[in-house]
């Protein structure tokens, strides 16, 4: 027996998220059943991160053990060719038989991307949230600060959160702001906002808490320092809206070559 690490890429529109549930399709038994395709195991896959309906990923982590012996580093091209065209394996390998992607220490990173123009653009409708207003740049970076650090996250997690605890670490809040790139004069003067959240860990809906309040902050509606408040406040009453899912994608994981 064997345990087989994979790196999974996908669009999470048609999904109900990560994890397998009675009623709607799942990335995780989207995978269960391609394995089973090339392995012909029952095997049920352990994610890193169970994304929300709707999130994306490029790099999200998963693994299962397999009797196979098929090297580690083809899984990815043999699995691949059961899937559908909205998920990919773009790596697999062998790691240690206790290598376990939820109790490893690990550093995420996720970007949220938001679309500012008059009108929605329907190409981005699955992979950006639209708001018909520009946003001031500067307020957002400035209130996105006051989450750097380690901090109790309470504020900006759903209130149905399962977690021990709500305390996370914040590396790091970059806030990159581009022209759209288009030649279409009704798009002129649309931007592409882009909200990317490194940390240790994340609560159940908390980078999009996260950058629904960094909208609002932007729009106006909220003052950089507010943020401050919210975390004091330790209730989710406190912190800005929850930013739809669509606009969300895991980037990456990163595990220490030791633990693997």
């Amino acid at each position: 027996m064997k345990r087989i690490k994979l790196t999974v890429a996908y669009d999470g529109t048609n999904y109900c998220g990560w994890q397998i549930q009675p009623n709607g399709n799942t990335i995780e038994s989207v995978l269960d059943k391609g394995i089973k395709c090339v392995t012909g195991e029952d095997v049920h896959v352990i994610g890193a991160s169970r994304t929300d309906a709707g999130v994306s990923a490029l790099g999200n982590v998963a693994v299962f053990d397999t009797e196979s012996m098929i090297p580690g580093d083809r899984f990815a091209y043999a699995i691949n060719q059961h899937l559908p065209d909205d998920v990919s394996v773009v790596d697999s390998c062998e790691v240690s038989p206790d290598f376990h992607p939820r109790h490893c220490n690990t550093v995420k990173t996720y970007e949220y991307k938001i679309v500012s123009s008059r009108f929605p653009v329907p190409q981005l409708r699955n992979s950006a949230w639209n708001v018909p207003y520009s946003l001031d740049v500067d307020k957002m970076r400035q209130a996105a600060q006051y989450l750097v650090g380690e901090h109790d996250f309470k504020s900006f997690a759903c209130v149905r959160t399962s977690a021990e605890t709500t305390i996370r670490t914040i590396f790091s809040v970059e806030i990159e702001k581009t022209p759209f790139n288009t030649k279409s004069s009704h798009l002129a003067d649309s931007y592409v906002y882009v909200i990317r959240v490194t940390g240790n860990g994340f609560l159940y809906n908390m980078v999009r808490i996260i950058a629904g309040t960094l909208m609002q902050v932007g729009k106006g509606q909220l003052q950089p320092q507010d943020v401050k408040e919210m975390l004091d406040a330790k209730d989710r009453t406190a912190a800005g809206q929850t930013a739809p899912p669509q606009g969300l994608t895991l980037v990456n994981i990163y595990f220490e070559e030791s633990e693997m």
